[in-house]
C-alpha cells in the first residue's frame, strides 16, 4: 500500500508542473533561459560549420582516403597472386628442371597486376636436374604495387612509392 501512495504523489505533482519544466533535463535558472538561445541567431554557428569542414576534411578524410586506397591496392595485388597461385596449380611445369617453355606459355596478367618472377623452387633452390629429388615443390613469383598517395605520401612512400608483393604456392 505504500507503494501506492508514493505512485499517486508522483502523479499529483506531474500534473501540477507544467511540462516544459518535468521534459526539460535542465535544473534551476537554465530552463528559463531557452527563450534567450533561439532570439540569438548571428551565423557564428554558420561560419564555425565551414571551419570545422575543412579540418574534418583535410585531418581525417583525405588520410584515411589514402590509406583506402592503399589498402585496396594491396587487397587487389594479392588477389592477384593469389588467383595466380590457383591458375597454376593446375598447369604444373611437365618437366620442373626445365620450366622455360611452360613459363613462356603461361598467362602472367592477372586482374590488371603482371606477374613476374616466376621460378619452380625445390627445397630452398631453383629445381635443377640435381635437385628435383628434394622436397617440397612450390612456386614463387611476385608482383608490383604502386601507390599515389595525396596527404600521406611521407607516411606509405618514405622510399618509393611502389612495393614488390612475393606470393610462393606449393604443388608436390
Amino acid at each position: 500500500m505504500r507503494g501506492r501512495i508514493v505512485v499517486d504523489m508522483v502523479q499529483i505533482a506531474a500534473a501540477r508542473v507544467t511540462r516544459s519544466h518535468v521534459a526539460s533535463p535542465r535544473r534551476g535558472r537554465r530552463a528559463y533561459r531557452r527563450g534567450s538561445f533561439i532570439a540569438d541567431q548571428r551565423g557564428a554557428v554558420a561560419f564555425e560549420t565551414v571551419i570545422v569542414y575543412i579540418f574534418m576534411v583535410a585531418s581525417l578524410l583525405m588520410p584515411l582516403a589514402d590509406v583506402a586506397a592503399a589498402g585496396f591496392r594491396f587487397i587487389s595485388a594479392w588477389s592477384a597472386l593469389r588467383s595466380f597461385g590457383q591458375y597454376i596449380q593446375y598447369k604444373n611445369p611437365p618437366d620442373p628442371a626445365d620450366p622455360g617453355t611452360w613459363v613462356s606459355a603461361l598467362q602472367t596478367t592477372v586482374a590488371g597486376h603482371t606477374i613476374g618472377n616466376i621460378q619452380v623452387m625445390c627445397g630452398s633452390t631453383v629445381c635443377s636436374s640435381g635437385t628435383l629429388g628434394s622436397t617440397p615443390k612450390y612456386f614463387t613469383f611476385s608482383t608490383t604495387v604502386t601507390l599515389a598517395p595525396i596527404v600521406l605520401t611521407s607516411v606509405l612512400c618514405p622510399n618509393s612509392c611502389t612495393y614488390t608483393l612475393a606470393y610462393s604456392e606449393r604443388f608436390q
